[in-house]
């Protein structure tokens, strides 16, 4: 495989074996703060809400790399949406009055503007 990836087994070999860098074992032990304080908020926090956290508890750390390491590690904050409930008519309600007298109803398309009614023009595109 190597030749077809055009590396050669040497350096496959050479870093198959070498250590993890000092910034890959920081990520490691940031994932693992990032995924308990994602489980201790019943994952509802996302990353702005974890990267507080941990700026609280004391690491110093950037939001965007908060968010790759959710993205690594496949962590995503619950998107609870409430749903909002509109004014419902009363089925006994009785409707107020028509005190401006409007009239929606046109002789012909595009004849009739309602603010242009008491003064008798039409508008026309």
């Amino acid at each position: 495989m190597c030749p077809r990836l055009g590396v050669p087994r040497s350096g496959y070999h050479a870093w198959a074996v070498r250590p993890a860098s000092p910034r890959a074992i920081a990520d490691q032990d940031l994932t693992r703060e990032i995924v308990r304080i994602h489980e201790c908020s019943r994952r509802t926090y996302g990353a702005p809400r974890i990267h507080a956290e941990l700026r609280f508890e004391g690491h110093r750390v950037g939001r965007k790399r908060v968010a790759r390491l959710m993205r690594t590690a496949r962590i995503q904050s619950v998107h609870v949406r409430r749903r909002f409930r509109t004014t419902g008519r009363s089925q006994w309600a009785t409707p107020a009055p028509d005190l401006v007298l409007r009239s929606f109803r046109a002789p012909a398309p595009d004849r009739l503007c309602p603010s242009c009614r008491e003064s008798g023009h039409s508008r026309r595109r």
